[in-house]
């Protein structure tokens, strides 16, 4: 499943090649693609027309503010909110140039947004698992898009911080590694930027929670930052499904110290890394590096 980085990276080329697209028309190919309203038509209907103002993200949920001019053409008025989740195969293709009419969506195609230009944003899932929903205008988006309640601070703001691990890991026996993969304890990290921050932090990923000292903590805090800074920078992970909006693969699998390395050597020292399972995820480790 894509990660911040792998999501940041779409972010921002959607940001790049979106914002200010007037859309024009949608075609929704797998009805089981949109999350809200509950009628796909009625999400087609809802977005046509509709101009996008521009992207953020949240956790793994990318949000698109909308705008919608009315009759008379003068400001406009807000057309909510349009939310994507990629989940574990989504991804957006813009097709825009030469390509335009020349790529026929393939079958894994499960959303069209038609610009006014006649570019194309092309959602693609082999699984479908990824979601879309359709804010209105005037309501929260967390009131439509619920995950959003459950999310714990971003890695990359002030409340996100060693004194803030201390306190919610606090007499915690839950191994690190699970922690970090809760989504309420800090938003959009996975298997992958767990493994390679506790690898940075020299930290044991079946270590309890609770018994990391507030130097360790502090050094977790630092890695993982410094961690998902350096993917969100080579373009995120591909190690099978995530491409950005043009189809390129993310450059950070490539570096990866222990993810997917199992009964390779370690980088660092050349001690075979080690693959163990926790909670059900797989974990990779060093057994000299990590303490």
């Amino acid at each position: 499943m894509p990660e911040l980085p792998e999501v940041e990276t779409v972010r921002r080329g959607l940001q790049q090649q979106t914002t200010g697209l007037h859309i024009a028309a949608v075609v929704v190919h797998r009805a089981r693609a949109i999350a809200a309203p509950p009628d796909a038509t009625a999400f087609a209907k809802a977005l046509q027309g509709s101009v996008v103002l521009g992207w953020s993200r949240r956790g793994k949920y990318l949000l698109a503010s909308l705008a919608r001019h009315p009759v008379d053409r003068s400001a406009p008025a807000s057309g909510g909110h349009w939310g994507v989740h990629l989940r574990m195969t989504g991804q957006f293709l813009w097709i825009d140039g030469p390509d335009r009419g020349a790529k026929p969506p393939c079958s894994h195609t499960r959303v069209q947004i038609v610009a006014a230009s006649g570019a194309e944003l092309r959602f693609v899932d082999t699984r479908s698992f990824g979601q879309m929903w359709w804010v209105p205008p005037g309501q929260a988006p967390e009131t439509v898009i619920t995950g959003l309640t459950r999310l714990g601070p971003e890695p990359f703001s002030e409340t996100f911080n060693a004194a803030y691990l201390e306190a919610k890991l606090s007499g915690s026996r839950r191994p690190i590694k699970n922690a970090l993969l809760d989504q309420a304890l800090v938003a959009g990290v996975g298997n992958i930027y767990a493994d390679e921050s506790l690898f940075a932090a020299g930290i044991r990923p079946h270590t309890p929670s609770g018994q990391l000292s507030a130097a360790q903590l502090e050094t977790l805090h630092r890695s993982l930052v410094e961690v998902l800074e350096v993917s969100i920078g080579a373009g995120g992970t591909t190690f099978s499904d995530f491409r950005d909006l043009s189809g390129t693969n993310g450059n950070y699998g490539g570096v990866a110290w222990v993810y997917r390395r199992g009964g390779q050597p370690c980088r660092r020292c050349s001690t075979l890394i080690e693959r163990t399972t926790l909670g059900g995820r797989s974990s990779h480790w060093c057994p000299t590096c990590q303490h």
